[in-house]
């Protein structure tokens, strides 16, 4: 898999917004544009049997490029984490918006396969529906906790087993502020009944905003920098606890220093 970055730590140089995103007169439009030119572009490929690993992290890089384009200015950190695995492993990370799950997959496909976790609906929306099943996700339905807990588990299971790293997001949904509470142990639960470590991820993209009506066509805010840290896997020792306490206070303190 091809390695967009160099180094531990990526940040995005200055000045690398495009002469075309400030003639939409600093809007949000030029990266809806973009953002809806990417997935139309994976649909395309999907449709086509083609939207393999190599595809998905293309286009998601692209859409990092033109999020940097748009304004967007990142500071990736941990980078090494991922691209020294040599083993499957539970990612969990906060939920902030749309923009981690279309980043992500240029990141952590350095560390090899993985599969998200995602709700049922996205897997049968027109737009995003051929993606969604062509990346081979753990769908869960959320209308019953208990039969999504065993489908993730049953299916995370196997997936580990054959060499497949699992994203999860522990939230129920997108929040711009993480409460502790809300942050299931699924992950977890996951790593330990698998026999794999679990590699932790915090995340600050509110530089992308939840829109009121469709969530994907939010407001972009270029004061606000992007931050991803990649933290160290770790082993699941015991009932887990102490790792879920651990993953929980290396979100909180990093969105507290990023906010400062």
């Amino acid at each position: 898999m091809k390695d967009y970055f160099q180094g531990d730590i990526y940040e995005t140089p200055i000045n690398s917004r495009k002469t075309v995103d400030k003639l939409f007169l600093n809007t949000r439009w030029y990266f809806v544009k973009k953002y809806l030119d990417s997935v139309v572009t994976s649909r395309t490929l999907a449709l086509k049997k083609k939207y393999d690993n190599e595809a998905w992290a293309e286009v998601s890089y692209k859409f990092f490029k033109f999020s940097e384009a748009s304004g967007g200015s990142f500071k990736l950190s941990g980078l090494d984490n991922i691209r020294n695995l040599k083993e499957p492993v539970v990612y969990v990370s906060n939920h902030m918006s749309t923009l981690e799950t279309f980043v992500f997959p240029c990141i952590l496909l350095m560390g090899g396969d993985i599969s998200f976790v995602v709700k049922e609906s996205l897997t049968e929306n027109f737009l995003f529906g051929p993606v969604m099943r062509a990346t081979n996700p753990i769908v869960v339905k959320r209308a019953n906790p208990r039969e999504d807990f065993i489908t993730v588990m049953e299916k995370g299971q196997e997936l580990l087993k054959n060499g497949t790293s699992v994203v999860i997001f522990p939230q129920s949904t997108r929040r711009v502020v993480f409460k502790p509470e809300e942050f299931n142990t699924l992950g977890v639960k996951l790593a330990k009944s698998a026999g794999v470590k679990i590699l932790p991820i915090a995340i600050k993209t509110d530089f992308w905003a939840n829109g009121k009506l469709i969530k994907e066509l939010g407001t972009i805010h270029r004061k606000l920098k992007i931050y991803m840290r990649f933290g160290s896997p770790m082993k699941i020792e015991n009932n887990g606890k102490d790792e879920h306490q651990k993953i929980i206070e290396f979100i909180a303190q990093n969105l507290k220093t990023w906010s400062q």
